[in-house]
């Protein structure tokens, strides 16, 4: 599938790549280019066969650079609220994805753009990367998920200070403090975030999925709730046909064939 600002290819049967395609506007959320991302993640959503879904940005400076600036000085308070709302609300469904998300960070990634990647479940970065939050040093803070999933990333002081400071940190620092899982170099970075994905997608569809509810939904809960809603995503397992390839495999010394069942 091919759109103007948004592109959505297929490596395989069960994995894409989501790519934001306008490198000369440093890739930014304009609202045309939230419109068509929130229609290819509805045709995902409708695509049973995807396991594994990359999302990066066109040209090798930039990830995103979050907000279009250009756009928003022609707004008014009102449109202004609007569209910080439709970003998060975009980043949400992001979020929300029942499948593996795996931000594959190419470049610069700033503001909105950080903020995308922290709506993925994993992160891998280009050495060259750069990466902050850079809100407050615009006069605002970070409005699409940035204050809440930073911090329960890597901890609260450490994201109380790039926030504070709006301060760019490097692909190695973003590593260092489990900002990003992994660093490579740009002429590597997407082979490594292909390879990854294949290694998750040849998993158990219905178990991803569950794994990845039980995981996100569990971390807003005490401990003996998310244990039992833990339970109630393994039930869910039980009774599918892939659990039983799974044991038949693991009797038969061979690799399991998955079929989402």
């Amino acid at each position: 599938m091919q759109n103007d600002l948004i592109s959505l290819q297929k490596l395989n049967e069960t994995i894409a790549v989501l790519t934001l395609n306008r490198p000369s506007a440093a890739n930014s959320f304009s609202t045309e280019l939230l419109r068509e991302m929130n229609d290819v993640l509805s045709k995902i959503k409708q695509d049973p066969s995807l396991r594994c879904l990359l999302i990066t940005g066109a040209g090798g400076k930039v990830f995103c650079a979050g907000a279009d600036l250009k756009e928003r000085r022609e707004m008014t308070e009102q449109q202004t609220k609007e569209a910080v709302h439709f970003i998060g609300s975009t980043l949400l469904r992001i979020s929300e994805q029942e499948i593996p998300t795996i931000a594959v960070i190419n470049g610069a990634a700033f503001g909105g753009g950080l903020e995308l990647a922290l709506a993925c479940d994993l992160r891998l970065a280009a050495s060259h990367s750069k990466l902050a939050l850079t809100e407050t040093s615009l006069g605002i803070i970070p409005g699409a998920g940035g204050t809440q999933r930073l911090s329960r990333l890597i901890g609260v002081s450490r994201a109380k200070e790039l926030i504070f400071t709006a301060r760019p940190i490097s692909a190695e620092k973003a590593e260092e403090i489990g900002l990003v899982d992994y660093v490579h170099e740009q002429k590597d970075l997407m082979v490594k975030a292909e390879t990854l994905a294949k290694e998750i997608a040849k998993n158990a569809p219905v178990a991803l999925k569950q794994a990845k509810l039980a995981i996100d939904k569990g971390l807003d809960m005490e401990l003996t709730e998310g244990l039992a809603f833990e339970k109630q995503c393994y039930q869910q397992t039980i009774e599918t046909k892939d659990r039983l390839e799974g044991l038949q495999a693991f009797k038969e010394k061979r690799p399991a064939v998955f079929i989402g069942e």
